[in-house]
């Protein structure tokens, strides 16, 4: 097997994982929390994020190795979401809920850069 390939599949993998990480805790978010806010999305944007910055201050600048590979941008890749941010955003916009949405931006935004630098910076 080339490298290439392997490095693809270890992306693949990860990615796999981590997106059903992201169903598991929306989900569960969502049933302990209610739907009226996306608290799934933004836990796992904020973990994904603290998570993230602890392997950049841990292991350095990001690199080609196989553990970065599967980690950051395989499982962190498919655990966090920017789609269902953004998607869930407008919903509660085009729901009347401005303030919720506004919400929503600030602290995804706030608490994942927060969250990325409490470790790596």
């Amino acid at each position: 097997m080339g490298h290439g390939i392997a490095s693809m599949l270890l992306v693949a993998l990860g990615g796999a994982l981590g997106g059903m990480g992201r169903y598991a805790v929306s989900n569960l978010m969502a049933h302990l929390l209610g739907k009226t806010f996306p608290w799934g999305t933004l836990l796992v944007n904020a973990s994904g994020a603290f998570i993230a910055g602890g392997l950049l201050g841990y292991y350095g600048a990001p690199s080609a190795q196989p553990l970065w590979l599967f980690t950051v941008a395989g499982l962190l890749g498919g655990y966090t979401t920017v789609s269902s941010f953004s998607l869930q955003t407008i919903e509660l916009w085009q729901s009347g809920q401005a303030l919720r949405a506004a919400l929503n931006i600030a602290a995804t935004l706030v608490l994942g850069m927060v969250m990325a630098c409490s470790v790596g910076c």
